[in-house]
């Protein structure tokens, strides 16, 4: 039979063990939009001179981390597809148009993630469906964490960086142009840890 300290000793690394295992579980996260240190920014050819830079202004979604397994983490974002703004009004106008983004009929745009590969070094590829026109596309962002820690005001924050890439035909968008088919995305999203009840 076990002694009392052997059964103590037992009794204390399995509530370490278990303390470990909550303590590792994934975080969930609000994508701070409301103090504007989230970014959807994209850029796209012109007549294969120069780059049409420009951003969404509107979106919210979440997101959960597990720095212990980033496999395990999570992705969920809702974009306005009428707040895109390429910093000219009448061309901002036209790409809500129904050849393109057609936001009268489809406002939102959706990014699910699905699964996540974990690169090492704070690397990841996250694996997900975009919804933009009502149609859904697998798409890869390549991302990496910026960092994580409190932040001056008692919260917990966390940051990523992320590119990825899409054909505009694969969303029924019509062509800018003959270089113009593709759009290139650099997401940089910062999330507040939500308190735990």
């Amino acid at each position: 039979m076990k002694s009392i300290k052997s059964l103590m000793a037992t009794a204390m690394l399995s509530i370490s063990v278990l303390g470990f295992s909550l303590s590792a579980a994934a975080s969930e996260y609000i994508i701070d939009t409301n103090g504007a240190h989230a970014f959807i920014n994209f850029k796209i050819s012109h007549l294969g001179f120069s780059w049409v830079h420009g951003n969404f202004k509107n979106f919210k979604g979440t997101f959960s981390f597990d720095a212990v397994d980033p496999t395990k983490s999570k992705v969920n974002v809702e974009i306005d597809t009428g707040s895109i703004d390429s910093g000219h009004a009448e061309r901002d106008k036209h790409i809500r148009g129904d050849k393109y983004l057609n936001s009268s009929e489809f406002p939102k745009a959706y990014f699910v993630s699905k699964r996540i590969e974990n690169k090492g070094k704070n690397n990841v590829l996250i694996y997900g469906d975009l919804t933009i026109k009502g149609i859904k596309k697998p798409i890869v962002i390549d991302a990496v964490k910026i960092g994580e820690g409190k932040d001056p005001w008692g919260g917990y924050r966390a940051g990523f960086s992320g590119t990825t890439s899409i054909n505009l035909a694969d969303f029924n968008i019509a062509s800018l142009g003959p270089t113009a088919t593709k759009v290139y995305l650099t997401l940089d999203v910062e999330g507040i840890r939500k308190e735990e009840k």
